[in-house]
């Protein structure tokens, strides 16, 4: 079986990569298409995006994939939404190729969940002098469509990658970033631990420097009352098929979704 074209997009890109911040006309121009896209509508072309409608290899299910233009300053990212329910929860991949295997994380969360939609940034966190890196630039447009989407009340799932060592006695920790955690963040640390994870819970201990309180998404949503989950996942986790099915299972489990 052929490998999913987003694994081929994160394969492919490098903290060299050309890439530029979108201007705040190409920023409103960027809202405006995305909310088309979401409405079954065309959208994003005048930003150099190529849109196909696909249907998923492992679910079986209809999606859109919007992809940014290739090999030029314009790396804005890749798009998906699951077409076979209205929209229920956004998974966020701010660091693909840096944070090693996020990518993979957010591409099953997605297909793991009817009506999703999946962010991934489209270029390394280190392009551009850094200003690359999504989850701290407020002026990028994956940043601003997860603004959009948290304002429409959509709850949001991030994940990122941390070296074995920062934590040396936790495989995830949890955060609901800027925000306060509700209850689907302690459903989701409950599922994880019953999974036999090893949990830092923000909430309920310390888990410095991993809890994602900077990140501009998750202010996004604190602002508007919408769920944020920062999920940090040590390597280990991340570089182990079997523990990333369990992640993604129970995250499953904790039905994050919108209801």
């Amino acid at each position: 079986m052929p490998a999913h074209p987003l694994l081929a997009f994160a394969a492919s890109l490098s903290a060299r990569q050309p890439y530029r911040s979108p201007t705040p006309e190409e920023r409103r121009s960027g809202e405006q298409g995305f909310a088309e896209l979401l409405e079954g509508r065309e959208g994003l072309a005048d930003l150099g995006f190529s849109v196909r409608n696909l249907i998923d290899t492992e679910t079986g299910r209809a999606y859109t994939l919007a992809m940014n233009e290739p090999g030029t300053e314009r790396a804005w990212g890749m798009y998906l939404i699951d077409r076979s329910a209205p929209p229920s929860l956004v998974v966020e991949v701010p660091h693909p190729a840096s944070d090693l295997r996020t990518e993979r994380f957010g591409l099953d969360y997605f297909q793991a969940t009817p009506g999703a939609v999946l962010l991934v940034a489209g270029a390394h966190r280190r392009a551009g002098n850094r200003t690359a890196d999504v989850a701290h630039q407020p002026h990028s447009l994956f940043h601003v469509i997860t603004a959009m989407l948290a304002a429409r009340g959509l709850p949001q799932v991030q994940f990122h990658g941390f070296g074995d060592l920062s934590a040396p006695r936790r495989d995830l920790v949890l955060s609901p970033g800027a925000g306060l955690a509700g209850e689907p963040a302690r459903r989701a640390a409950d599922a994880l631990g019953d999974a036999g994870f090893e949990v830092c819970r923000s909430w309920v201990e310390p888990c410095k420097p991993l809890e994602g309180i900077t990140n501009v998404q998750g202010r996004v949503a604190a602002a508007a009352g919408t769920m944020f989950l920062h999920v940090e996942m040590n390597r280990s986790v991340r570089e182990d098929d079997k523990r990333r099915l369990a992640v993604i299972g129970a995250l499953t489990r904790a039905r994050l979704g919108v209801k």
